[in-house]
């Protein structure tokens, strides 16, 4: 009975240190401290200018010794490929990142939602929404009228699609301690709910109307791999798009994506009807391209090659189409979309041309391009060194009377010819002025 008392006593002992061992006091607590972050902004359709600009928010706030990364986000979501490169960037980043789904009356749907759930922080704005993350497949369509082989084996892919969607998502959200159920529901059934819901649902952490009320609520707040936040006096400051990434967001815009696609079309058409305009065909086909990289029919690798080859073509049409330089500067304005395109921001990409090379190519070319148009354009002008157009201001006499028409003598040769200056003597030096077809007009020297 000792023993067994002796036992019990040892038990209650070693658990009584274990619990006073791993419950931690106030003062254990590790603290995260936040005084400098960074604020991006994207509205818009998650596509590769998307990934662009937030990857290279994450590179600046990781290597400019920023706090924290605000991503503030409204989407309809947008292109699976985009949105992984996206979340393989935040999972990868060295400081905490935050979605804040902002201004009211925004959304983060589709793509959006696995963004947000990817967060070390989501946050929402009043009046938001946040799901409706169903895959969709492009050109999916109406399936009624095909056949059922195919019927299934779109089906079929539907479900791959929707199955790799939910286990994506599933992986993120339990890796981020959110509500895997609703997560996958937002997928499986394209479940869609307010801010409110989503706090009591523990989709994301709080409601904040602005940054100031974001950083009020964010303080206090635990991160299980940083610590309990303290933002106070925090300094913010924005990270905006580069020229380049506007210029490519506009133009994948779908309005515009349209446009583009249009002005393609007509130029062509025009060109092929009405062979030898260049300023159709040029513009139908630098259009057309861009049309086809805004619908993302083409990836920005292939669009950018074509856009600078096709600037190339331009170059050697120039050499056997007399345009006027018009051939040229289309070559030239096409290498450049080309090269926007195709080379991203060396911090991401690793692969990109300097600004200032890039200038100095293009005006090399253009000053090349300019040198053989001078070169064509002085042929053109030249005078005629042989035929009868070469005759004008050539000296010769008068074989006979010019009265005012008669015969003159020039280099040799007897040719017919009408005074300008009234009637001239036999023997009178003249001055060819012009020539007619086969009449020469003549005045006096």
């Amino acid at each position: 009975m000792k023993k067994i008392i002796f036992y019990i006593f040892i038990l209650l002992f070693a658990q009584g240190l274990f619990s006073a061992q791993s419950k931690k006091t106030p003062n254990d607590v590790k603290e995260y401290k936040i005084s400098k972050a960074l604020v991006s902004s994207y509205s818009g359709v998650i596509i590769p200018v998307a990934a662009e600009y937030i990857s290279s928010a994450i590179d600046k706030a990781s290597k400019e010794g920023y706090d924290i990364l605000i991503i503030r986000l409204d989407t309809p979501g947008g292109l699976d490929l985009s949105m992984r490169e996206i979340i393989k960037k935040m999972l990868s980043s060295k400081v905490p990142i935050a979605v804040y789904v902002s201004p009211q009356g925004g959304r983060a749907a589709s793509a959006g939602v696995f963004i947000t759930m990817a967060a070390n922080i989501a946050a929402m704005s009043p009046g938001t929404n946040i799901g409706a993350a169903h895959p969709v497949m492009l050109g999916a369509g109406d399936i009624s009228g095909i056949k059922e082989k195919e019927k299934k084996d779109k089906s079929a892919m539907e479900e791959k699609a929707l199955n790799d969607a939910s286990a994506y998502i599933k992986s993120i959200t339990q890796q981020k301690g959110r509500n895997v159920d609703w997560a996958i529901k937002a997928v499986v059934k394209s479940d869609s709910i307010s801010a409110n819901e989503a706090v009591e649902k523990k989709v994301v952490d709080f409601i904040a109307a602005d940054m100031n009320e974001f950083f009020s609520k964010l303080d206090g707040l635990y991160l299980d791999e940083y610590g309990k936040v303290i933002a106070k006096s925090v300094q913010i400051e924005s990270f905006d798009m580069s020229g380049r990434q506007k210029f490519l967001a506009a133009i994948t815009d779908p309005n515009i994506a349209m446009v583009l696609a249009s002005v393609g079309a007509i130029g062509i058409f025009i060109e092929l009807y009405n062979p030898g305009l260049i300023l159709p065909g040029i513009v139908g086909g630098i259009s057309m391209i861009l049309g086809f990289y805004s619908f993302q029919t083409l990836s920005a690798n292939f669009a950018g090659l074509a856009l600078i080859l096709l600037g190339f073509i331009f170059f050697l049409v120039e050499i056997k189409v007399m345009s006027y330089g018009m051939l040229s500067i289309g070559g030239i304005v096409s290498i450049i979309l080309g090269t926007l395109i195709l080379f991203k921001n060396p911090d991401i990409s690793g692969v990109s041309v300097s600004p200032s090379v890039l200038i100095v190519n293009l005006i090399g070319i253009l000053a090349v391009a300019a040198f053989l148009a001078w070169i064509v354009l002085r042929s053109q002008m030249r005078k005629p060194v042989t035929g009868i157009e070469s005759l004008v201001n050539k000296k010769g006499l008068a074989k006979t009377d010019l009265n005012p028409k008669g015969s003159v003598l020039i280099g040799g040769e007897i040719w017919e010819a009408e005074s300008l200056s009234g009637n001239l003597p036999q023997g009178c030096e003249i001055l060819v002025k012009e020539v007619k077809g086969f009449k020469i007009l003549v005045e006096k020297k």
